[in-house]
């Protein structure tokens, strides 16, 4: 009894691939005689697609390799600068929101003058990032590859993230709110297309107001010169004019060890509008 024979045939290659496993039958029983130029013809046309289908798949795979250490670059925070700017330039706001946005930025800009943080700064309450604050910091990623999950681990505050591939979006009523959302992926060539939603509305990406309504899509894929490219969208009709579009941009940073960060919660007090040290008069 002859085994199953387990060349894979592709939608588009069906006939070659038949031709092929045909002919290597024949050379199997002996059925090809030296004058069956059309047969042998076949043959390598069939060793030559196989050849092409396996030298595809390891391209893909390596395209689809986005695990390892990140850093942001450039790096927003270089020359010494606190407060950069929004990545995709101004936020496009609605009435209320952006005479809110424009007053909390005010506020902000007054402490950090005066050496003081606001009440409702993440990095003062020791509160994670959440998304897509967490995906932009300025210390390193590490992301890790499975077949089921993509696992972002930012050193920051030891934050975790975890992206499911291959299965839809839960009902935003299934979605407990958290700070880094729900996210679920799936492979578009070499790109990881990855949509999240469930993120809690004081989370707030550089003081800027959001709904549970927000939908935070991502395109992330490698890029030449061993880089990694992140390019988001922030969709939010309720707060949002029009969907806010932005990229992040990381290079390798090889040889690096993701440590733990743990922030100590009793260094600040609050007097329900700023943050400071409690070790100041």
């Amino acid at each position: 009894m002859q085994k199953k024979n387990k060349v894979n045939c592709f939608a588009n290659t069906v006939t070659v691939c038949v031709q092929f496993i045909e002919a290597r039958r024949r050379l199997r029983r002996g059925r090809i005689r030296a004058g069956e130029v059309s047969v042998n013809t076949t043959v390598m046309r069939g060793i030559t697609l196989l050849g092409l289908l396996l030298t595809t798949a390891a391209a893909n795979s390596q395209s689809q390799d986005i695990s390892g250490i990140w850093q942001r670059d450039p790096d927003p925070n270089a020359d010494g600068v606190d407060y950069p700017p929004p990545p995709g330039g101004p936020p496009p706001f609605k009435q209320p929101f952006a005479a809110r946005y424009r007053a909390i930025i005010q506020q902000r800009d007054l402490a950090h003058q005066q050496g003081k943080q606001l009440a409702d700064d993440p990095s003062a309450r020791c509160a994670p990032e959440g998304m897509p604050t967490l995906m932009g910091g300025t210390y390193d990623l590490e992301i890790l590859q499975s077949s089921h999950d993509v696992v972002v681990l930012a050193e920051f505050l030891t934050q975790t993230r975890r992206i499911f591939l291959n299965e839809p979006l839960p009902p935003p009523a299934d979605i407990s709110p958290s700070y880094a959302g729900y996210s679920v992926g799936r492979w578009e060539g070499d790109t990881l297309v990855v949509q999240t939603a469930g993120v809690r509305e004081k989370v707030q990406f550089m003081h800027m107001p959001h709904s549970m309504q927000m939908r935070i899509t991502e395109r992330i894929r490698r890029i030449p010169g061993d880089r990694l490219e992140d390019r988001v969208t922030i969709e939010d009709p309720g707060v949002f004019t029009r969907p806010y579009t932005f990229t992040f941009g990381y290079k390798r940073d090889a040889g690096y060890h993701i440590l733990e960060n743990i922030c100590d919660n009793n260094r600040y007090q609050s007097n329900g509008r700023e943050m400071t040290l409690k070790t100041q008069p």
